[in-house]
C-alpha cells in the first residue's frame, strides 16, 4: 500500500511505532475511496514461457496495486496501477525515478510493442506509462501506470500528457491534432506530431517522400471510378489501391487486376469516401526492411538490413541479416537514412523496402516506432528496438545496433483457429520450441484468441543463416510439439574426390566427432561430377555449412565464400606431392588453407579452431585440448625418465 499524502504534515516529534499505526490509518482509509480496475477472466487457457530476465516482470498485479486515480471522464477513462506510487492527483514531475532518467515516458499504446518497451524499460529502470482502451493489454501488467483510455479522444490523451515527461507512441493511429496542440504548450513528444501526421496519410507519407528524392513506387490520388480508370491505364496492371488511412496489417490494401475488378476492389476497401489512392505494382523479388534511430542531437543509426517474408499480408518470419549481396544492403540502409532524415522527432523508425529485379530500391512505407522487423533485436543485437527508442526519445546515447550473433530468424505466432482451439495450437508451436537450440519465446498474454492475431512470436539465433533456418524448419515440422529434440544441422562439410580417399578423410571426422561440431562426410568429385560439385560448393552457405574440409579444395574455394581447408591426399605414383602443390599453388584470390599430406587431423583441429574464434564453447575445449596434450607429453617424458627407455619399450 503506498503512503497516504496526509502523512506529509505527521509532526516530526511522533514516535515511530505511532507514526506507523497512524501511516497504516490513514493508508487503510486512503484505499476505501479507491475502486479496483478488475481485469476480465480468461475464458482460455493461455500459457507463458519466461525464456529470459524480460520475461520476469510479467507477472500479475495484486488487487492492491491496481487503484483508482481520478473520477472517470465522460470518456471513462480510469488508471490501472501496475506498481505502488503516488495518488491520482500526483504530477509526473513530482514522481520519484531512481533510474538512468527521471523523466517518466508515455506511450500512446499498450500493446505488444509497448509491453516490449516496458519489458525494456525495467531494465533500466525508466518508469513508462501507457494509455490503452483494454483494461488487459499485454503492457498493463508491467507498465508503471496504465491509463485505460482511447489514444485517439481528444481530452483523455491532455489528460495523460500531463503526467508524462516525454510521449511518444507504439502505434500511429492517435489523436496527431491533439498532439500538435500539446507541443505548441510546450509537451515534449516524440517523434514529432508533423511526423505522425505525414505518417497517418500514406498518401501524404508518398507525396513526402517523393519531394525528398526517396525512389518510390508510382502512385497517384483517385477520387472516382474514372480516375481509377485513368490510373490502370497509366500504371497498368495488376493495380494496387490503397487507403490513404487506417491501413495496416494487409487492412487497406486491394489489387484489381483488370479494368473489371476495380469497381469491386474499390468497394472492399469502403469505396471512394475513405479516401483512396493507387500505387504502380511493384515487380519486388524481396521485401527488406531496416530499422533507423534517430536521437534528439538528429544522430543517426540503422540496424543491418534485414529480409521480411509475409503471410496474407501479416509480416511471418524475418531474417536478419537479409541474404543479398552487401552492395544491395548499402543501397537499402542509404535509403531508409534518407528517409528518416526528412522528419522530425526522436525515435526508432521503422522502413519498409521493396528489391527489385534489377536491384533498385523502392520505398514502401515508414512506421514511427518500434516494428515487428524489429523483433529479433532483443535477441540478436547488443542493443534491442525497444531500449534504442527509450534512449532516444530520453536524449541518451544511442546504443551499439550491430548484431551479436552471426544470424537470427523472428518467427511470428499468428492465430491459426479461434478460441481455445487456437491457444492449443499456440501451445504446441511454444512447446516444441523449447527444444530448439538458440530459441527464444516472447509470449503477448492477449486474452482472446482470433485468426491472423500476433500472439507471440520466437527468435531463433545461432552460427549462421542456414543454421537458423535449419533449426526453424525443424521446430515447424508438423507444426506441433512430437517429444523429440529438434535436429542438429551440420556446421562442417567433409568432402572428398572418391571413397578411396576416406581412410584418410575419416581423421578429420573423428576430431571433429571429438570435440562435439556437427559435421557431414559427403563424396563429390570435380572430375566426375563437376555439376555435383558446383551445386554443392554454391549452397553450401544457405545450407548452414561454416567451413570445407576437401581433398585439395581448390575448385570448391572458388565457388563459396566460405573458408576451405585442403588436404592433400597421398596417391599412388606422385606420393601426395601433386596434390599439394594444385592447392598452394591456386591463383591469386582463390585462398586454400593446407595441411601436411594426408594430415586430416590437422585439418580438423584446425576447423575446429577456425570456428571458435567465434565460439566460446569450443575455444574452451581446444585450450584443453592443448592442455591435455600438453600433460601427456608431460607424463610420457616423466615415466620414460623414471622406467629407462628399455623398460619404456617393453612394459
Amino acid at each position: 500500500m503506498e503512503r497516504a499524502s496526509s502523512l506529509a504534515s505527521l509532526p516530526p516529534s511522533l514516535s515511530p511505532p505511532k507514526t506507523k499505526m497512524l501511516q497504516r490509518q490513514a493508508a487503510a482509509a486512503n484505499f476505501s475511496s479507491f475502486k479496483p480496475c478488475f481485469f476480465p477472466a480468461h475464458t482460455t487457457k493461455s500459457l507463458f514461457f519466461p525464456m529470459d530476465k524480460r520475461s520476469l516482470h510479467s507477472s500479475s498485479s495484486s488487487l492492491s496495486s491496481l487503484q483508482k486515480l481520478s473520477q472517470p471522464r465522460q470518456n471513462q477513462a480510469v488508471v490501472c496501477r501496475a506498481s505502488q506510487d503516488s495518488s491520482a492527483s500526483t504530477r509526473s514531475d513530482e514522481l520519484v525515478v531512481h533510474g538512468v532518467s527521471e523523466t517518466v515516458v508515455g506511450v500512446l499504446g499498450g500493446g505488444q510493442l509497448g509491453q516490449m518497451l516496458c519489458q525494456s524499460a525495467s531494465e533500466m529502470a525508466i518508469k513508462v506509462i501507457v494509455l490503452d482502451p483494454l483494461v488487459g493489454c499485454p503492457a498493463s501488467s508491467i507498465a508503471h501506470d496504465h491509463m485505460v483510455g482511447s489514444f485517439d479522444d481528444s481530452a483523455t490523451v491532455v489528460e495523460f500528457a500531463k503526467r508524462c515527461g516525454v510521449l511518444t507512441v507504439e502505434i500511429e493511429h492517435v489523436d496527431v491534432s491533439t498532439m500538435e496542440r500539446l507541443e505548441q504548450q510546450g509537451v515534449d513528444c516524440q517523434p514529432k506530431a508533423s511526423t505522425i501526421r505525414i505518417i497517418q496519410d500514406k498518401y501524404l507519407q508518398k507525396v513526402h517522400f517523393s519531394r525528398h528524392g526517396i525512389p518510390l513506387p508510382d502512385f497517384m490520388q483517385i477520387d472516382d471510378l474514372e480516375g481509377a480508370k485513368r490510373a490502370g491505364d497509366l500504371f497498368g496492371y495488376p493495380l494496387m489501391i490503397k487507403s490513404r488511412r487506417l491501413a495496416y496489417d494487409g487492412r487497406g490494401n486491394a489489387v484489381a487486376k483488370s479494368e473489371e475488378e476495380l469497381s469491386s476492389a474499390v468497394t472492399s476497401l469502403g469505396g471512394f469516401g475513405r479516401g483512396l489512392y493507387v500505387e504502380k505494382w511493384a515487380p519486388f523479388v524481396k521485401e527488406l526492411a531496416v530499422i533507423v534511430v534517430r536521437g534528439r542531437d538528429n544522430a543517426i543509426v540503422c540496424y543491418p538490413v534485414v529480409e521480411t517474408i509475409h503471410k496474407e499480408s501479416i509480416c511471418h518470419i524475418v531474417k536478419a541479416p537479409a541474404v543479398v549481396p552487401w552492395k544491395i544492403r548499402q543501397l537499402a540502409s542509404d535509403v531508409a537514412h534518407k528517409a528518416v532524415s526528412s522528419l522530425e522527432g526522436a525515435g526508432v523508425f521503422a522502413v519498409e523496402l521493396f528489391l527489385t529485379s534489377d536491384g533498385q530500391i523502392l520505398l514502401n512505407e515508414v512506421a514511427p516506432r518500434p516494428h515487428n522487423s524489429g523483433h529479433h533485436t532483443i535477441e540478436s543485437c547488443y542493443t534491442s528496438q525497444y531500449e534504442q527508442h527509450l534512449r532516444a526519445v530520453l536524449g541518451l546515447p544511442l546504443g551499439d545496433p550491430s548484431m551479436k550473433t552471426p544470424a537470427a530468424m523472428m518467427y511470428n505466432l499468428l492465430g491459426e483457429d479461434e478460441g481455445d482451439q487456437g491457444f492449443h495450437l499456440a501451445h504446441q508451436m511454444i512447446a516444441k520450441a523449447l527444444t530448439i537450440p538458440g530459441a527464444n519465446v516472447h509470449w503477448y498474454d492477449k486474452p482472446e484468441m482470433r485468426k491472423q492475431r500476433k500472439m507471440g512470436h520466437v527468435t531463433i539465433v545461432g552460427p549462421s543463416m542456414g543454421v537458423v533456418e535449419a533449426r526453424m524448419n525443424s521446430m515447424l515440422v508438423g507444426r506441433g510439439y512430437d517429444g523429440q529434440p529438434a535436429s542438429v544441422p551440420p556446421r562442417i562439410g567433409i568432402i572428398m574426390g572418391s571413397d578411396s580417399d576416406l581412410p584418410v578423410m575419416k581423421d578429420a571426422s573423428k576430431i571433429l566427432t571429438m570435440f562435439g561440431v556437427p559435421h557431414e562426410v559427403r563424396i563429390v568429385s570435380a572430375h566426375r561430377t563437376p555439376e555435383l560439385m558446383c551445386s554443392y560448393a554454391a549452397s553450401a552457405r544457405d545450407r548452414g555449412l561454416q567451413l570445407i574440409i576437401a581433398g585439395a579444395g581448390g575448385m570448391v574455394a572458388s565457388l563459396t565464400p566460405l573458408p576451405v581447408i585442403g588436404v592433400p591426399v597421398r596417391s599412388s605414383s606422385l606420393d601426395g606431392m601433386d596434390s599439394l602443390l594444385s592447392i598452394v599453388q591456386m591463383p591469386r584470390g582463390v585462398p586454400v588453407a593446407t595441411v601436411a599430406i594426408n594430415n586430416a587431423t590437422n585439418a580438423g583441429l584446425l576447423a575446429v579452431r577456425i570456428l571458435g574464434a567465434g565460439d566460446p564453447d569450443l575455444l574452451a575445449r581446444m585450450s584443453q585440448y592443448q592442455e591435455d596434450t600438453r600433460e601427456e607429453v608431460l607424463r610420457k617424458a616423466e615415466k620414460l625418465q623414471s622406467q629407462g627407455w628399455e623398460s619404456y619399450l617393453n612394459p
